[in-house]
């Protein structure tokens, strides 16, 4: 059998094409090293399935080596296609109106905490107090210079009054005493010349007595008169000096108010304290892009999110056990993106069991209790992010939609749009991408009707794809290696993990590719390999270095349809220099086809 093999490999001539650069070919090959070799068929093929660089062509074919790289080289990879870029969560990256928007929510966040209004139900808001205290202070202040005016104009009216009523008096008296001397003048020459009149001095006297008496009482009583109007005009004075002194009390004391130091409230957000640190700008930044960096609307939607939280008991609910393990097959985390985000796939199929949908939504409180879970399940991966500025701080959602219940089951539909409203309203920004596959057909039609009342930022971040492209699609944004077996990745329970390289590679249409693993030393190979869509041929065998010895069948070539096995794990201890060889026959298919693989080599057993 091994003089037929030596024989055929005689007769058959190649030309061996590199496509690794010219450094690399002249470096020795690793024990383990592959080489991939495609041979391509005489057939014709459009221009436009032709790879960027065409090899040399000749009569009997084409055969392409590629060196195995166990780094999986970027010459190795298909390009990655930029998808929604995500603005930067650095302060110092952000625009300038964007930088004073972000500025004054800071502000606005740390009066509230300062008043302590988070922990309060209602309450108005910071602005509406900052506001109705600056009016306060400014009434007082006016109130004050003309409460000021006004009692020193009734002052300087007292004191004139005053000063007016003594200078009266006194000329009153002065009168009254010039008066009474006129008259005692008058009537001491009548006493000495006539004693005969001393009746009628007596009488005069009386009269000029009573006269004088007269008017002594006279003036006493209109001093006394204006002596009380003006100290009743004095009183009211007074009582508006008090009521300006009080006014001017108050107005310092609503000044202290503003100044006295308190200690703000601490209010924590997904484990974030508000303003505490770095991170606590992450978060605001999610509200702001949320409102278009409308800091009023940016504020209350905070505020809303913040009373909601309490309210739905979030920091006790995630150490609560709901027991709805078997959700788990509903909602999960599995792998990175290349971009490094967290995905979260969703797949709607599992409610096809019956009993899964009846304890999920039977009646209103199983749905409560689910959507719980939904909210308890979000928070505890949102905590898992990196909220630290220029940190991964998003999720890609991928969303199943194969075998799903559909619009016709009420009781989905109502848990969906509850979690979503919820979702929407206090989780801004937490989602990179919304991957929507297997879509069906009435699902399309309704996307399409929707997508123009849908901004471009919403638009950009949905991918809606049907059956047909979904492993297309994933493997577009997320590697192969971190995308689940079932949706066409190689991430499974098993040998491989995330770490270990995949190469890619495109196998042409009616072409034949060889993947060439040498081996120099005793060990035991294993690998995987997966054909996007498969309908090739697949085969494996072991060619020995040594010309005597016999070439050894691991896998007989076999046609695997697109719904047979979707990965393939094989695995052959080798006892003696050779090289493994995987043939990939696309001959018979006019479609290019993605090939994946990845091998790597242990000690052999003892047995």
């Amino acid at each position: 059998m091994a003089e037929e093999v030596q024989k055929m490999s005689q007769e058959q001539d190649v030309v061996v094409v590199t496509d690794v650069p010219q450094a690399e070919k002249t470096a020795p090959v690793s024990p383990t090293m592959p080489v991939v070799v495609e041979k391509e068929s005489p057939l014709p093929v459009s221009e436009t399935e032709e790879e960027p660089m065409k090899p040399k062509q000749v009569e009997e074919g084409v055969v392409e080596t590629q060196v195995f790289k166990p780094s999986g080289g970027d010459d190795e990879k298909m390009p990655q296609q930029v998808y929604f870029k995500e603005e930067s969560t650095k302060v110092a990256d952000l625009l300038d109106y964007e930088k004073i928007a972000l500025q004054e929510f800071k502000r606005l966040v740390q009066q509230v905490l300062n008043h302590h209004e988070f922990s309060v139900s209602t309450t108005p808001t910071a602005p509406a107090i900052e506001e109705e205290k600056k009016e306060d202070v400014v009434a007082a202040e006016n109130r004050k210079p003309a409460l000021t005016e006004e009692t020193s104009a009734v002052t300087e009216d007292k004191e004139r009054v005053e000063t007016e009523a003594v200078a009266e008096k006194e000329e009153k008296i002065e009168v009254v005493e010039s008066e009474a001397l006129d008259d005692q003048g008058k009537v001491a020459p009548a006493v000495a010349s006539d004693t005969t009149a001393d009746t009628a001095v007596e009488d005069d006297g009386a009269k000029t007595v009573e006269a004088i008496e007269e008017t002594i009482v006279a003036v006493s009583s209109s001093v006394v008169s204006q002596e009380e109007t003006t100290a009743q005009a004095t009183k009211e004075p007074e009582g508006e000096t008090k009521a300006a002194s009080s006014l001017d009390e108050e107005a310092k004391e609503v000044k202290s108010s503003e100044t006295v130091e308190v200690t703000p409230e601490e209010v924590s957000i997904w484990g974030i304290p508000l303003l505490a640190d770095d991170r606590s700008d992450v978060i605001l930044l999610k509200f702001l892009r949320a409102r278009d960096f409308k800091v009023k609307d940016a504020f209350t939607m905070l505020k809303n999110t913040i009373r909601w939280r309490k309210e739905f008991g979030i920091d006790e609910l995630l150490e609560k056990d709901l027991g709805l393990d078997d959700l788990g097959k509903v909602v999960f985390m599995h792998g990175l993106d290349k971009e490094g985000h967290p995905v979260c796939y969703n797949v709607y199929g599992e409610f096809q069991n019956k009993e899964l949908y009846k304890n999920s939504f039977s009646d209103e409180e199983k749905r409560q209790r689910f959507l719980r879970w939904r909210i308890q399940f979000l928070e505890k991966s949102i905590r898992t992010l990196d909220l630290n500025p220029g940190g991964i701080s998003t999720i890609v959602q991928v969303n199943d939609l194969k075998n799903s219940p559909g619009p016709a089951k009420r009781e989905l539909r109502q848990a969906t749009r509850q979690a979503l409203q919820l979702l929407q309203d206090n989780y801004p920004e937490f989602v990179a991408k919304q991957i929507f596959i297997n879509v069906p057909w009435w699902y399309l039609t309704v996307n399409r009707m929707i997508s123009p009342f849908l901004t471009q930022r919403t638009r950009s971040k949905f991918v809606v794809v049907g059956p047909s492209k979904s492993a297309e699609t994933l493997i577009r944004y997320i590697a192969v290696e971190q995308i689940p077996v079932k949706y066409g990745g190689l991430s499974k329970d098993g040998e491989f993990g995330p770490a270990d390289a995949v190469t890619e590679i495109t196998v042409k249409p009616a072409a034949k590719h060889t993947v060439e693993f040498p081996v120099t030393e005793t060990c035991l190979l294993t690998w995987e390999v997966r054909v996007a869509g498969w309908d090739v041929g697949y085969g494996a065998e072991f060619v020995p270095s040594a010309e005597d010895s016999y070439t050894v069948i691991i896998q007989k070539a076999r046609k695997v349809a697109a719904t047979e096995e979707p990965l393939v794990c094989n695995s052959f201890k080798i006892g003696e220099p050779g090289k493994v060889v995987l043939t990939i026959d696309n001959s018979t298919s006019k479609k290019k086809k993605k090939l994946f693989y990845r091998l790597k080599t242990n000690p052999p057993s003892s047995d």
